[in-house]
């Protein structure tokens, strides 16, 4: 019954913090409801857009209301003059496209509306989206499953060092699947979305990449520092992988990504943006 529970409020944990790492991550959607004079726009600007094609931008107004939108737009970080298209009916929505772009390549946006004879902005800041290429589904569910539960049988293991219960098979099981998951599957994920398998040390700074291999070797020095369970290196070692695995799930995913620089046409990653960068994502 303790067990039942402790794996119970470690799938709690997990999940939350997978969830609270998602909606804080540069990719996760922006969302709005706005009431201008009666007219009530509604709309979800995605800041990712993977595979082929153009990506959609629609907002929806409620009722038969005389709308006009524009969908406005240029290239991150290029200095370029915004371009405006009109946003026609396409079902219930006021709909266009964003040009597609190379993968890692951004685009600004944002949809202007007229009311009456006054223009509005949504959102009250441009929108930067990143383009990718499409991963196949039977590699990207199983990055996500592996990732998954290594973090889930990370949080086990703390609760139960907290709980004096065994732990050194789950540390086991916890290494493994964070490389399978982090450090193969994950660089095929990237190879398939932004055409590079490693971008991290010594190659590059991204995040994602750096922050998976320093879990991995936290996990590493704590497996060689167990030989017997519950000795005091042991304890710590085995603390502060968990207490470091925590602290790297609550960095937003994707922060410090591949990103397409149009002036040299190639690809660049994990540079840390500027202050006015991060607020744009």
């Amino acid at each position: 019954m303790k067990k039942s529970i402790l794996w119970i409020i470690a799938l709690i944990i997990t999940v939350t913090l997978a969830i609270y790492q998602k909606r804080t991550g540069p990719t996760y959607p922006v969302s709005g409801h706005i009431n201008i004079n009666g007219t009530i726009i509604d709309y979800t600007f995605e800041r990712s857009h993977g595979g082929p094609g153009d990506q959609e931008v629609s907002i929806y107004v409620e009722g038969n209301r005389d709308v006009e939108a524009y969908l406005v737009f240029k290239r991150f970080k290029v200095k370029e003059k915004w371009t405006e298209i009109k946003m026609r009916k396409i079902g219930k929505n006021l709909t266009a496209f964003l040009p597609h772009q190379p993968p890692a390549g951004k685009i600004e946006y944002y949809v202007k509306v007229k009311v009456g004879d006054k223009f509005y902005s949504l959102p009250a800041k441009s929108v930067v989206t990143r383009f990718k290429g499409g991963v196949p589904i039977y590699i990207l569910l199983p990055h996500i499953i592996f990732m998954f539960v290594s973090i889930l049988i990370a949080v086990r293991i703390g609760l139960a060092l907290i709980f004096k219960e065994p732990y050194k098979n789950l540390m086991l099981i916890c290494t493994g699947t964070l490389f399978v998951g982090g450090l193969i599957l994950g660089p095929v994920v990237q190879k398939f979305a932004f055409g590079q398998l490693w971008t991290g040390i010594p190659f590059g700074w991204d995040l994602t990449d750096n922050k998976t291999l320093i879990a991995f070797l936290f996990w590493l020095i704590a497996i060689a520092f167990t030989r017997r369970e519950y000795s005091k290196r042991s304890v710590v070692a085995t603390g502060i992988a968990v207490t470091v695995m925590f602290l790297i799930y609550l960095i937003p995913h994707s922060v410090w990504g591949s990103e397409f620089d149009y002036s040299k046409n190639q690809i660049i990653t994990g540079q840390k943006p500027s202050v006015e960068e991060s607020l744009n994502e």
